[in-house]
């Protein structure tokens, strides 16, 4: 997310900005900025209350299938949150060529993280998971 928004940044250096009214603008950045920490926050501490881990890398230590707080709304609120605050950096930046980048992390992120992820929780929780899967939505 970190080397998108780098990514971002420089890319609105290379082009014009365009001409938003600053109150429009500031409510725009806001309102997606709020919206994406929402999720990402909700997502982080609904994991925490429910004592597993968050850490994409070892879905593997996963204790258990998470369906209450804003697993309810989205499979995947830290992803949504993230993508979130992509799109308000976008925003931000004023450079249209920067919308490509929430696209583009979160094609990549459904790719290369969220599937194999699906696929280890299917595994390990069966269909506790699969029921889940199917009632609530990957992104939103």
């Amino acid at each position: 997310m970190l080397l998108v928004a780098a990514s971002m940044w420089s890319a609105s250096k290379c082009q014009s900005a365009i001409s938003i009214e600053p109150r429009l603008h500031f409510a725009l950045t806001a309102v997606l900025g709020a919206v994406g920490l929402f999720f990402g926050v909700g997502g982080i501490i609904t994991f925490r209350l429910a004592t597993t881990t968050i850490n994409p890398v070892h879905i593997d230590q996963a204790s258990r299938v998470v369906t209450g707080g804003i697993y309810r709304i989205t499979r995947n609120p830290m992803y949504v949150g993230l993508t979130g605050l992509l799109a308000s950096w976008s925003v931000f930046l004023t450079v249209p060529a920067t919308l490509l980048g929430p696209i583009l992390f979160a094609l990549f992120t459904h790719r290369f993280q969220i599937l194999p992820e699906e696929r280890v929780m299917s595994a390990k929780f069966g269909q506790d998971y699969d029921e889940y899967r199917n009632r609530v939505r990957r992104w939103l």
